[in-house]
């Protein structure tokens, strides 16, 4: 199960939600899950002092061109698309989240435990 959580530096909830989503992949590693961060159009720098001043853990990906974040039809930041363990995205929370709360295993329950 992959979570693909697209962000930039200027989105203030995008800021607010990363640590729980750094405690969900903490959290749920053994059941195989993965936490990507997918930063929308920015430069190295932005990038670099964003991960630095959150001390961000979740392997960073850069969607330079915007491409990754159109194919998703992300729109809103931040935007996280989970997929399945076949590669297939089952469904999509546009905004902020607390990716500790109960009603992320709720969501998350069925693909984590069925094994799908």
């Amino acid at each position: 199960v992959v979570l693909l959580n697209f962000w930039a530096s200027w989105c203030e909830p995008c800021r607010s939600e990363m640590p729980s989503l750094e405690l969900l992949a903490q959290r749920h590693a053994a059941d195989g899950v993965q936490v990507l961060a997918v930063n929308y159009r920015e430069t190295d720098r932005a990038v670099q002092r964003f991960v630095q001043d959150l001390s961000l853990t979740l392997p960073v990906l850069r969607d330079s061109d915007g491409s990754a974040s159109r194919a998703f039809g992300v729109r809103i930041w931040p935007t996280t698309v989970v997929l399945d363990r076949r590669g297939r995205a089952r469904f999509s929370i546009v905004g902020e989240a607390d990716w500790t709360g109960p009603r992320v295993r709720e969501w998350l329950a069925p693909l984590v435990g069925a094994g799908t």
